[in-house]
């Protein structure tokens, strides 16, 4: 079975672009009080998609040479993802098309397409890294912007959000399955 419709690809994107909106709000809104401009971060946002990676970006003072070695042990995991990735697509993904979803290939986009049973094709990607770039990107805008017309308050209540949205993606399988809840307190502790 091979999953190659765009239309399906989007539908599947749709909770991971309101996901990703979320967080990149935050990373938008702490660029620009970081002294980065609004088109800078968006910048940022569309050739990084990668919320850790773009994060250690604004609080380190580091070196350049500092940053890309940070970004390159924060990010080789999608490295790896693409590599496993690659045994999941169909036999009819051209190069040029395993390089425009190894572009797109976060975790939640890995995550939906290696549990599709079967194959999947290059148009089904495509649709479902679609709409988590964009959500990713506007994300960005929309903080970036909103935090050049909000006052300082509500910028700092904002940015807990992002603490709050890995409470709520921990909290309740970790109430559900032990091995979680093991982990999660060994993360704790440690």
């Amino acid at each position: 079975m091979i999953h190659n419709k765009i239309q399906r690809g989007i539908r599947d994107g749709i909770p991971i672009a309101v996901g990703y909106f979320s967080v990149s709000f935050t990373f938008g809104m702490m660029a620009v009080q970081s002294g980065i401009s609004p088109f800078h971060a968006v910048l940022i946002s569309l050739l990084n998609l990668t919320s850790a990676g773009q994060f250690t970006v604004i609080v380190s003072n580091a070196s350049l040479m500092e940053m890309a070695l940070t970004q390159l042990v924060v990010n080789i995991r999608y490295a790896l993802m693409s590599v496993s990735l690659s045994q999941k697509l169909d036999d009819s993904v051209k190069m040029r098309s395993r390089l425009l979803i190894a572009y797109g290939n976060t975790d939640e986009i890995f995550a939906v397409a290696s549990s599709k049973p079967g194959t999947v094709g290059a148009k089904y990607l495509y649709g479902l890294i679609l709409l988590p770039v964009l959500g990713w990107v506007g994300g960005t805008l929309a903080g970036a912007v909103a935090s050049t017309l909000l006052p300082g308050t509500v910028i700092s209540a904002l940015g807990v959000a992002l603490y709050g949205m890995f409470i709520a993606i921990v909290v309740p399988p970790a109430k559900e399955h032990k091995e979680v809840r093991t982990v999660v307190l060994i993360a704790l502790l440690l």
